[in-house]
């Protein structure tokens, strides 16, 4: 089976302060093998980059209105007039309020939802196929 991975680089802005934020390069990506998950990476140019993997429904929900509890909470908002997805990331090394351009980001979300659309994410990672192969023995 051939996995579709659909990737975005963009920036996005670590808030420091509610007055001051700094620019954090980030990419973010997707596998049809890991079907449920986004994966976002920080600091893409540097040593040592930071990963971070959360639910795909999470941050689609997350456009929209606030959501998620625990290491990973994300909801839209409003940015010097502009319309920003807040992604507040927590873990025993620290936490992290990042800001997303929302537009961006709902175009890179849409293309992972036309790659396996809502619903068909069990059927990307092959346990019908492997079950009827055990099972045919």
């Amino acid at each position: 089976m051939q996995h579709t991975v659909v990737e975005r680089e963009l920036e996005l802005r670590l808030v420091l302060s509610p007055e001051r934020s700094i620019p954090v390069p980030a990419r973010l990506a997707y596998r049809s093998d890991d079907p449920y998950a986004v994966h976002i990476v920080f600091h893409i140019n540097s040593e040592f980059p930071v990963h971070w993997t959360f639910a795909r429904d999470l941050l689609v929900e997350g456009v929209f209105r606030p959501c998620g509890h625990g290491d990973v909470r994300v909801w839209p908002t409003k940015a010097d007039g502009r319309s920003v997805v807040l992604m507040a990331l927590s873990s025993p090394e620290g936490d992290a309020l990042l800001e997303a351009p929302t537009p961006q980001v709902s175009a890179w979300l849409e293309r992972t939802l036309r790659a396996v659309p809502p619903g068909s994410e069990g059927g990307q990672l092959g346990i019908d196929d492997a079950l009827d192969q055990l099972l045919a023995r």
